[in-house]
């Protein structure tokens, strides 16, 4: 089987991703929130923003990146992530990208780190703090949000980066190899030159004060392999890194878990946000 392909792994996959959307659904309910930010042109460059019930001045501001291995996934289905960041009086602002094949890669890339930047140009408008901006992203997600505090090897300019606080990157991909050639292979058909131009394995990174790499226990192995080679790198580098793996949770649960004030992780993103 593809370790890439968490459905074979996962036999109650649909429905993880129906109680996701579900719960997002609810929160969205209840909540003060402002939809459909746009920060580019098209019409899934937008950004919702969700609001704590008591707002403060100069709060703190998260961004969080949903996964879908770069060609599927939508901001709405992962609202639920808010919870902890809200619960810790913060406000919460998921981000949704174009998508391949139709989107390449590089340009992906380019879309997350315009929205970081439109959130911070925006964050008095909001009520929020840009110097307590942090991010997070799951799976393509976390891969993306490497790129918020990273240039590609290939990159001719260094990129304008956002100033951030620290990054949660769960469950994270960081080096494209495989991808290719994956059963990925017709649905993003990403290129061997994107893989190899778009690895955070071999991508430099940027000083930061706080990285944290986790995953599920029961996550395929180059989920494994790559969160420690990551964090390896990150080390190397003299950076500071927390490498994690979160018990008991597979590839899908791990979001539930993110998005649970109660749970071991979603009090790490919910310190992290309100850092």
């Amino acid at each position: 089987m593809d370790p890439y392909r968490n459905r074979d792994f996962i036999p109650d996959f649909d429905a993880i991703l129906a109680e996701t959307a579900a719960r997002s659904r609810e929160l969205a309910s209840r909540v003060e929130m402002r939809a459909d930010v746009a920060y580019g042109p098209s019409p899934r460059q937008r950004i919702d923003i969700l609001f704590p019930p008591h707002r403060t001045k100069d709060a703190p501001l998260h961004m969080f990146i949903h996964g879908g291995y770069w060609r599927s996934g939508c901001r709405a289905d992962h609202h639920l992530v808010a919870a902890p960041v809200l619960a810790a009086g913060g406000i919460a602002a998921i981000a949704s990208y174009d998508l391949m094949p139709g989107t390449r890669l590089g340009q992906i890339v380019a879309q997350v780190r315009a929205a970081a930047r439109h959130l911070l140009a925006i964050a008095p408008d909001l009520g929020a703090d840009p110097a307590r901006f942090t991010a997070s992203g799951h799976s393509a997600g976390a891969h993306l949000a490497s790129y918020l505090a990273a240039h590609g090897p290939e990159e001719r300019m260094r990129p304008e980066l956002p100033v951030l606080r620290g990054i949660l990157m769960v469950s994270g991909i960081y080096d494209l190899s495989g991808i290719p050639a994956s059963f990925l292979k017709d649905e993003a058909r990403m290129s061997v030159a994107e893989a190899e131009a778009w690895s955070p394995l071999t991508s430099p990174q940027s000083a930061l004060p706080m990285r944290i790499v986790t995953r599920g226990a029961h996550e395929t192995a180059p989920f494994h392999d790559q969160a420690s080679a990551f964090a390896s790198v990150i080390d190397a580098a003299g950076q500071t890194c927390k490498l994690r793996v979160e018990p008991d949770l597979n590839h899908m649960t791990i979001v539930l878990a993110l998005a649970d004030p109660a749970s071991a992780l979603g009090g790490v993103l919910g310190a992290l946000s309100a850092d």
